[in-house]
C-alpha cells in the first residue's frame, strides 16, 4: 500500500546539494526577497505571531528557510517536513543562521499534528504538486489556522513554465502534479473549506522567465554555445545566496535585487503580470 503522505518521485539532488551549497541563483534570490516584503505586510497588517510552514519544500534552492523573515520579525515559527534528513539538515542551517524554530518531523502530511486554530498563519509555497494527497493538507493548513492561510503555486502560463515544459526540462511533469498549478483548484478546496479571500494576484515578477535552471544550463539546453555567455552566468563571479544575504556577508544583495523589480511595482493589474510572473497566490481568512 502506498503511503499516502509520500511525496511523488522527486529527485533528490533537487534539494541535498543546497543543504551544503548556498548558491542558489539569481532568480531565487530574487524570488525570496520579494516574497520576504509580501511576508512583511501580512505581518504587518494582520498581526501575525504563530506561523506554520508545511511542507517546506516546495522552492528550489536551499530548503527550510522561506519562514526566516517571519522570524527575523519576531514570529514563533515551526516547520514541519516529512523527510527527516532534510529536516536535520534544515535545522543545522537555522542554527547558523542563530534564530529559532521548532522543527516537526511528520510522515503523514494528511493529518498535522496540531490542535485546531493553533497558528496564526499557515503557508505553503509552491510544493502543493510534489503530495500525493494536497487537498488533505490545504484542509490541514486551514483547520490549525485561526486567521490566515495563505499559498502559491508556479504559475504554468507564464513563458518560462512552457519553455521548461516543452523544451527545456520535459521531464519534470513525471514527478509533478501539475493540476496543483492551477489556482483555481485550490480556491475551490479553501473555499470549501468556508475560508474567504482577502487577496490574490502574483508574486515573482523579474524580467526574466521562470526556467527553474541556472542561465548557462538554459543556453547549453538552448544550443547556444558562447565563452562570454558561459563565463558571465557560472564561476565565482556568479555566486547568488540568500543565505550571504541573511549572515550579512552581502548586505547590498537587497537593493540589487530591488533594481530588478520594475516589473514586480509597475502599475499593473495582476492579471497583465500573469503573463509573465513566476507565482500566482491567494491569502485567505479562516471564518
Amino acid at each position: 500500500m502506498t503511503n499516502p503522505s509520500s511525496r511523488l518521485s522527486i529527485p533528490e539532488e533537487r534539494w541535498r546539494k543546497y543543504l551544503t551549497d548556498y548558491n542558489e541563483g539569481l532568480g531565487l534570490v530574487y524570488e525570496r526577497l520579494v516574497l520576504n516584503d509580501y511576508l512583511d505586510r501580512i505581518v504587518s497588517q494582520h498581526n501575525i505571531r504563530t506561523v506554520l510552514e508545511a511542507p517546506i519544500y516546495g522552492m528550489a534552492g536551499v530548503s527550510g528557510i522561506n519562514s526566516v523573515r517571519l522570524a527575523q520579525r519576531g514570529c514563533a515559527v515551526t516547520l514541519v517536513d516529512e523527510n527527516a534528513e532534510r529536516l536535520n539538515g534544515i535545522e543545522r542551517v537555522w542554527n547558523e543562521l542563530s534564530l529559532r524554530a521548532t522543527f516537526v518531523h511528520q510522515a503523514d502530511l494528511t493529518l498535522l499534528p496540531f490542535d485546531d486554530k493553533s497558528f496564526d498563519l499557515t503557508w505553503e509555497w509552491a510544493g502543493l504538486w510534489y503530495l500525493p494527497n494536497a487537498e488533505a493538507l490545504l484542509k490541514e493548513l486551514v483547520r490549525v489556522s485561526r486567521k490566515l492561510v495563505f499559498v502559491a503555486m508556479p504559475n504554468r502560463v507564464q513563458v518560462g513554465y512552457l519553455m521548461r515544459k516543452y523544451l527545456l526540462e520535459r521531464d519534470f511533469v513525471n514527478y509533478v502534479d501539475e493540476s496543483w498549478a492551477d489556482i483555481n483548484r485550490i480556491k475551490k478546496v479553501l473555499r470549501n473549506a468556508l475560508v474567504k479571500f482577502i487577496d490574490e494576484g502574483v508574486l515573482d515578477v523579474p524580467p526574466w522567465p521562470d526556467t527553474v535552471m541556472p542561465a548557462a544550463q538554459v543556453l547549453q539546453r538552448l544550443g547556444i554555445r558562447s565563452k562570454k555567455l558561459d563565463s558571465q552566468f557560472s564561476g565565482a563571479g556568479w555566486n547568488w545566496s540568500t543565505m550571504d544575504y541573511y549572515l550579512g556577508h552581502r548586505p547590498e544583495l537587497k537593493a540589487q535585487i530591488d533594481r530588478y523589480t520594475f516589473l514586480e511595482r509597475a502599475p499593473l493589474p495582476w492579471q497583465i503580470k500573469a503573463i509573465w510572473a513566476h507565482h500566482r497566490y491567494v491569502l485567505g481568512q479562516v471564518t
